[in-house]
């Protein structure tokens, strides 16, 4: 599987199954030797992109109907460090879903290892009014069934 691309092993067609696979960069390394912040979060990015792809809420979708998922709050934890080289696989699972929001959660690790985490809740927004818009249904019945059940940081504040 090339670097970029999501992977699926035995999901069956679940969106909550998806996983995304990138290899670290050398530009994405800071001044002390490992992923810079700004990157887990792009990476983040990516892995929500694929599962946006997944349940039908990807680029076509957007320019057909002008309507698009955007976060509205997320919480990362940093939890180990990410060399340059390495690939890292995250995996999303979507532990909310609503008839406008869904809630997500990414795991990123680097040799099985949990490297970092983000929780992040997301609308469904029409663009051209500016506001929340309910998902189509195949759209919401697809984040629906792939609910699972949040992992123990999920919920959890800073402090």
């Amino acid at each position: 599987m090339s670097a970029g691309t999501p992977a699926d092993p035995g999901s069956a067609g679940r969106a909550s199954a998806a996983v995304l696979r990138r290899e670290v960069l050398p530009e994405w390394i800071d001044y002390n030797g490992h992923l810079s912040e700004a990157y887990y979060v792009l990476l983040f990015g990516f892995a929500t992109d694929a599962l946006m792809e997944r349940v039908g809420l990807g680029p076509g979708y957007r320019e057909s109907t002008g309507n698009s998922l955007y976060t509205v709050e997320a919480h990362v934890r940093y939890l180990r460090e990410v060399p340059e080289g390495g690939e890292v696989e995250i995996r999303t699972r979507v532990v909310a879903a609503g008839a406008k929001k869904v809630r997500l959660c990414h795991e990123m690790r680097l040799d099985g290892e949990l490297r970092a985490t983000e929780e992040l809740m997301a609308l469904h927004v029409d663009q051209h009014e500016q506001r929340t818009a309910p998902f189509p249904e195949a759209v919401a019945e697809r984040l629906r069934s792939a609910v699972e059940e949040p992992p123990d940081y999920a919920g959890r504040a800073v402090g």
